[in-house]
């Protein structure tokens, strides 16, 4: 199984002056997962090189065991800080494709010409597509085979409206993932805030928040075997 992560280079959050990135524990549960099934795992993000950590899911009240494996994991760290650049990776030489979320890919992700084209070729070919909480952002200008957006008539789910009010970023985000996939035509669903929640439709397979990062982990093995 060769699955590629990808991660957001995008760092501000809005015009706060608080920096933002990518959820460590969103990261952390599914390369665990996949990686100790015997996945091998290819990292990268639009600039390639660090990709930047959220604060917030840095904090103690944040951690869990597979966060707290990352901070032990050297082999893990040099991933985070050297990954590649999203223009150098082929969907060919995967079967898999894997965004962990954060608020970063809100401003980076859901724009990039060639992580549209990179899920676009994934689908096409028939490989499984994966995003947990913010991540689904990266589907906002994402096109199905048909030509009409890929979530249009799919189930899925990802961050609520009610959790991004929750954390206060309402009106500092650029969009919010509920309602963009609901404007793009998607059958969304939700539990309630912070439950663990994932679900899949065909090879789209989506979550809710940080607390279901293992369950996509978890349906995207199942659809490789």
């Amino acid at each position: 199984m060769k699955i590629l992560f990808i991660l957001t280079s995008h760092n501000e959050l809005g015009d706060t002056g608080k920096k933002t990135g990518f959820w460590v524990e969103e990261f952390a549960a599914p390369y665990y997962a996949l990686l100790d099934k015997g996945a091998e795992i290819t990292v990268a993000t639009p600039k390639g090189g660090q990709a930047p950590i959220d604060p917030s899911s840095d904090t103690e009240d944040a951690q869990t065991k597979d966060t707290k494996r990352y901070k032990e994991d050297k082999d893990a760290q040099s991933v985070i800080n050297n990954t590649k650049k999203l223009a150098d990776v082929n969907a060919s030489d995967f079967d898999a494709v894997f965004y962990p979320g954060g608020h970063g890919p809100l401003w980076d992700l859901a724009n990039d010409a060639t992580s549209i084209k990179l899920i676009e070729t994934f689908n096409e070919q028939e490989k499984p597509v994966a995003f947990v909480c913010h991540a689904p952002a990266a589907l906002k200008s994402v096109k199905g085979t048909d030509g009409q957006p890929l979530v249009k008539g799919k189930k899925v789910t990802g961050f609520t409206n009610s959790e991004e009010a929750a954390v206060q970023l309402t009106e500092v985000v650029p969009f919010l993932v509920e309602d963009m996939l609901q404007e793009n035509g998607g059958i969304y669903s939700k539990k309630e805030d912070w439950a663990a929640y994932a679900i899949q439709d065909g090879n789209l397979i989506t979550g809710q928040n940080p607390a279901s990062s293992e369950l996509v982990a978890e349906k995207l093995l199942a659809v490789l075997k």
